[in-house]
């Protein structure tokens, strides 16, 4: 995905953005300690050495005057010494000596995390609360604006907008086709304010990966000098647009707790800590492989405490932000799913149903627009007519996508342009819906 560009903010606004997660003038301020950052740098040593300080500092993400003294440090104990600047380069390089190199391979037995600088995790909670959901105003303007091209119920839309607007968890209900996936993919839309996502925190001595590009797409801003100590914001975060989390019947509950990768010895975050400050929305509820009550479970605590638990293999456990839109989504009756007093717990439950005919008539005419198959009145009429009360079938959202679809497949298979004509739609009918049809 393109980065989204922000360079033409004004120069106030930018500057309160960052004030959020302000560049570290010291080691101190970083909220790690010299040993911790000297581990790091052996380890970055160790993967690519003869490294200058503006590459150390590009590479932990840390100002060149934080790692200054560390790297004075490591000199004064031989665990690494300095060479001269090679052809083209400014600076002197840094090198492991024989003891630095034995000392960073002990580093990554016990931690192979070998990236940016990690932030404490008592720094990552509090800037979670500063770029909360919460914060997020979203007006009946801008969710009518968000789906002014979209065929969609007045009612439906004074029910999302004050459910987004809340921060609270939400429960989308109705039967397949009914657009639950496609609306509420686009209430990520309404939080369009970029927030600070950090590469890795810190718990205790263990780094937890949690900057994902499967879900943080960054934003184009001005470059920042890496060695320069006075100007941008903490460089162990990234800018980018708030998260997205989308997940259906896959998810199984261990994609809900840090998972370990026995081989690389890193820690990597859960799905619900990547969708911080976003969105995640849980497609196709009642669809896991696991019972859906021991799923809705896992959330009580979480959704009424906004903090969830998680724990390291040597059984430490540690409360992170839980701080997300969160969407439930299903086809299924949501009473067989969950009790009334979980659901109690839900303080918004929207449900979507069939069209009437008029608005689907009117979603029919928007899809062969953007088709670019012309619209007949008489197929239409045929079909809402004679075809629809035959095969008893309500009037969902995903039919005119899908029925068209078929329509131009079969029009390119007869060497034509895409027409709605009888033969078409009777073909394209008698392909989507299953015919049970009577042997006798």
């Amino acid at each position: 995905m393109e980065a989204r560009d922000v360079t033409s903010e004004a120069p106030a606004f930018a500057h309160s953005r960052e004030a959020l997660c302000p560049r570290p003038h010291s080691l101190e301020a970083t909220g790690l300690d010299f040993f911790f950052v000297a581990d790091l740098v052996l380890k970055h040593l160790s993967q690519q050495s003869n490294q200058t300080l503006a590459l150390l500092a590009q590479n932990l993400c840390l100002p060149g005057a934080v790692l200054e003294p560390v790297l004075s440090g490591l000199r004064k104990e031989a665990r690494i010494e300095a060479r001269g600047a090679g052809a083209g380069e400014h600076g002197i390089r840094y090198a492991l000596t024989d003891r630095g190199r034995a000392d960073a391979l002990d580093a990554l037995a016990q931690d192979g995390y070998c990236g940016p600088a990690p932030v404490p995790l008592a720094a990552y909670a509090e800037l979670i609360e500063k770029q909360s959901v919460s914060h997020c105003s979203v007006t009946a303007r801008d969710i009518r604006d968000l789906f002014r091209n979209t065929v969609l119920d007045e009612t439906l839309i004074d029910q999302l907008g004050p459910a987004v607007h809340s921060g609270r968890a939400l429960f989308v209900y109705g039967p397949p086709g009914s657009g639950k996936s496609y609306i509420t993919r686009q209430l990520i839309r309404l939080l369009n304010d970029p927030v600070f996502v950090p590469y890795s925190i810190l718990v205790g001595g263990t780094v937890v990966a949690v900057f994902d590009p499967e879900f943080h797409h960054p934003v184009r801003q001005m470059a920042q000098n890496p060695v320069n100590l006075m100007q941008g914001h903490d460089p162990r975060f990234q800018l980018c647009d708030r998260p997205e989390v989308v997940t259906g019947g896959e998810l199984t509950l261990d994609l809900l707790d840090l998972t370990f990768d026995s081989d690389r010895k890193q820690y990597q975050a859960p799905l619900q800590l990547k969708a911080s400050n976003g969105m995640f929305l849980i497609d196709d509820l009642g669809r896991q492989t696991m019972p859906p009550l021991s799923l809705l479970n896992r959330w009580i605590v979480p959704m009424e405490e906004k903090r969830d638990f998680l724990h390291l293999r040597a059984g430490q456990h540690f409360a992170v932000p839980f701080d997300m839109l969160l969407v439930f989504s299903t086809n299924l009756n949501p009473l067989e799913l969950a009790d009334e007093a979980f659901l109690r717990r839900i303080g918004h439950k929207i449900r979507f149903s069939s069209l009437e005919s008029e608005p689907y008539l009117r979603l029919w005419r928007q899809v062969c627009e953007q088709q670019g198959i012309e619209d007949n009145p008489e197929v239409t009429h045929y079909m809402m007519t004679e075809l629809y009360p035959r095969q008893g079938s309500a009037l969902l959202p995903c039919h005119p996508r899908d029925l068209l679809g078929l329509v131009s497949d079969y029009c390119r298979y007869l060497g034509q342009p895409p027409e709605l004509g009888i033969d078409a739609i009777r073909w394209a009918w008698k392909t989507y819906f299953v015919q049970f049809a009577d042997e006798r």
